[in-house]
């Protein structure tokens, strides 16, 4: 006999993962349970901008940090703060953190940036982070 692999719902509400360290995909998966909703119903509500596939992937930590435009559709259907989710991905440092106010990327602050672009300054940031420092 198989085993069921499927979650048990934690019921949380908009505010009670705020300032919480469990992982994105979890803090996701959580919230589309406690919806109610499945990943289809997801993808539909999201007039198909995240794929059931692509919301799978993220709930179960294969990607850990979606763009910020798919956190925002996210946010918007399972109404909860985009800024927590935003936190959440490591974008935002958390409220305390950096003399009590939020940061987030400057570039973020472009508007008319594509996905690629998008993609391309994080890569960028990521490697000026790490890189050695003389």
């Amino acid at each position: 006999m198989a085993k069921s692999s499927r979650r048990t719902a934690v019921r949380r509400g908009p505010s009670d993962f705020e300032g919480q360290t469990s992982e994105l995909g979890a803090v996701l998966a959580d919230l589309r349970m406690a919806k109610g909703l499945s990943l289809r119903q997801v993808e539909e509500a999201t007039d198909r901008a995240v794929s059931n596939a692509y919301l799978s992937q993220l709930e179960n930590g294969k990607i850990k940090k979606p763009s910020p435009r798919v956190l925002h559709t996210l946010a918007a259907v399972y109404a909860v703060p985009y800024e927590a989710l935003m936190e959440k991905a490591g974008y935002l440092l958390p409220a305390g953190i950096g003399g009590g106010r939020r940061k987030r990327l400057a570039a973020f602050a472009i508007d008319d940036l594509t996905a690629e672009e998008e993609e391309e300054l994080l890569r960028y940031l990521a490697f000026l982070r790490w890189r050695p420092r003389s």
